[in-house]
């Protein structure tokens, strides 16, 4: 089958002239590159927009007066420096053209961030076919489930068995008419204002590709993951400190309950007082609206991290991510898989050291 490739410039660049013969692509040195000596060739850079192939690209440089040999040069400098995406046409078709204002962001920031030659395209496809369960839809679940909706995850899930409370809410999640309804319906009413075209249905015979965990559960939520194969991540929010992590790959990374068997032997009493944490939080949740906020954006960059490099998300795969305020950075903390925990991964050998 003939593939049909359209080049365009990088989205999300803005081309700025330096002289009048100089033009710099980007405003930030850290993305932009500058092209001296364009003369006549600068109007090159206005047709490379989607909508051409390279025979239709060569036809319209020619009306503006630029060689072919010029053409080819440029198009071979700009590829070089990583400024070009090259788009097969149906690969356009991955955002339909309801979605297409809202996603096109998505597209510039995954093709800039990971130097995709695809304009972000191969990366879209995937997240339009994940499925992503959050478990938890307070502040923290709820605020996750909308933006891994709003970047193009295809099926966000949400089971809660609690009801909202004004505590929950977030300009992100829940809003005041949940106000004493099943967070879990709450939140999928947030995912779809999202994002309408996200499914929300909840097939408990079916497993998700990821799953979310905030707030406390028991043991035996994380071990049913596991037993299914289903890489999970933990988002917490609490006594003014996020948690983002780790991301348990089961059967390759350090697993929930490796963590605890580490805390175990720098802390005797954490398993008495992992049991009594089981569903339960303070009267009064030190998480406020920018925390909550924070870890949401936290964990949702690296699910999405996971989903775009196909399985990587280095930071949290044996590893967490922390901010404790009044601090504004984020730390990461290294695992390492247990060699007490029968998940497996301690055979591994994998990276990281335990906790500190």
């Amino acid at each position: 089958m003939l593939v049909v490739m359209r080049l365009a410039l990088k989205s999300g660049l803005l081309p700025v002239w330096r002289d009048g013969d100089t033009l710099q692509l980007g405003v930030d040195p850290r993305r932009g590159v500058v092209l001296r000596g364009l003369g006549r060739a600068a109007a090159l850079i206005g047709l490379l927009d989607g909508s051409r192939d390279r025979r239709g690209l060569l036809a319209a440089a020619r009306a503006e007066g630029i060689t072919d040999e010029i053409t080819d040069r440029l198009i071979t400098v700009l590829a070089a420096a990583g400024m070009l995406d090259d788009v097969p046409a149906r690969a356009l078709r991955v955002v339909p053209d309801g979605t297409r204002p809202r996603l096109v962001p998505e597209l510039a920031t995954t093709s800039l961030a990971h130097g995709d030659g695809d304009g972000g395209a191969r990366s879209l496809a995937r997240r339009a076919g994940t499925r992503v369960r959050v478990y938890g839809t307070g502040k923290v679940g709820a605020g996750i489930a909308t933006l891994l909706a709003s970047a193009g995850i295809g099926h966000v899930a949400c089971r809660d068995a609690g009801v909202a409370v004004a505590a929950d809410l977030l300009p992100s999640g829940l809003s005041e008419p949940d106000l004493g309804e099943p967070r879990s319906a709450g939140a999928a009413r947030a995912v779809q204002r999202a994002a309408p075209e996200v499914r929300t249905g909840d097939n408990v015979r079916q497993q998700p590709d990821l799953a979310v965990l905030t707030g406390r559960h028991g043991p035996e939520l994380a071990v049913r993951l596991a037993a299914g194969g289903v890489p999970h991540l933990t988002a917490t929010a609490g006594e003014a400190i996020g948690v983002v992590g780790p991301l348990v790959v089961p059967g390759r990374t350090a697993c929930l309950h490796c963590l605890d068997l580490a805390r175990t032997e720098r802390d005797p009493a954490w398993p008495l007082i992992l049991a009594q944490l089981i569903g339960r939080q303070p009267v009064t949740q030190a998480c406020d609206s920018v925390l909550a906020t924070s870890v949401a954006a936290q964990a949702s960059a690296q699910l999405l991290a996971f989903v775009d490099r196909g399985g990587r998300a280095d930071a949290v795969l044996n590893g967490t991510l922390e901010q404790v305020l009044p601090d504004w950075r984020w730390r990461r903390r290294s695992w390492r898989a247990h060699p007490a925990c029968d998940c497996g991964a301690a055979g591994l050998g994998g990276p990281g050291r335990a906790g500190r």
